[in-house]
């Protein structure tokens, strides 16, 4: 026989996984360990707890640890993961669009990703950035400087439709 947890939920919390098991849908990973835990606390092993609910005994193992330790929320739930850290602020996005609105350098009919990407690094708007992420960020904005010649058609009034270089209509 494998070794017990030692999970004892209160009666409220007994109220609380049935609940939960009783509720509609909810998320697998929520359900299997709200059975583990009801298991658990029945007297049943690890490796009993696991093999009845498909899953391994380090897992049934690990919730039981976490009840322990946390209480019953952390024990059915994950915590909040941080994510990776955004690669541009709100300030450095807003600069490297308006390089890429900007007329291109010299020789050069329009801006491309890598050429935006130099420009960034060598007008010191970011210290180093890849060609992905500014690809990313002109993506998220609508703008595709490697296909057009301008960006911005600044030549067109105000309530003025200009279809690609063609004629004025009033919109």
């Amino acid at each position: 026989m494998g070794k017990r947890v030692g999970v004892e939920l209160s009666r409220r919390e007994r109220e609380q996984v049935d609940k939960l098991l009783s509720k509609g849908l909810q998320p697998v990973r929520t359900v299997l360990r709200a059975l583990a835990l009801r298991q658990l606390d029945d007297g049943r092993s690890s490796p009993a707890v696991g093999a009845s609910l498909g899953i391994s005994a380090k897992s049934v193992w690990q919730i039981g640890q976490r009840y322990r330790q946390c209480g019953l929320d952390r024990a059915l739930y994950e915590g909040a993961r941080p994510g990776k850290a955004r690669a541009l602020d709100q300030e450095q996005q807003q600069r490297i669009i308006a390089v890429a609105c900007s007329p291109p350098p010299e020789g050069r009919a329009r801006w491309t990703v890598r050429l935006l990407t130099e420009e960034a690094i060598r007008r010191k708007l970011v210290p180093r950035v890849g060609r992905e992420t500014i690809r990313v960020l002109l993506e998220s904005h609508d703008l595709k400087p490697w296909r057009e010649k301008n960006v911005v058609r600044g030549e067109a009034g105000r309530g003025v439709y200009r279809p690609h270089g063609g004629r004025a209509r009033a919109v």
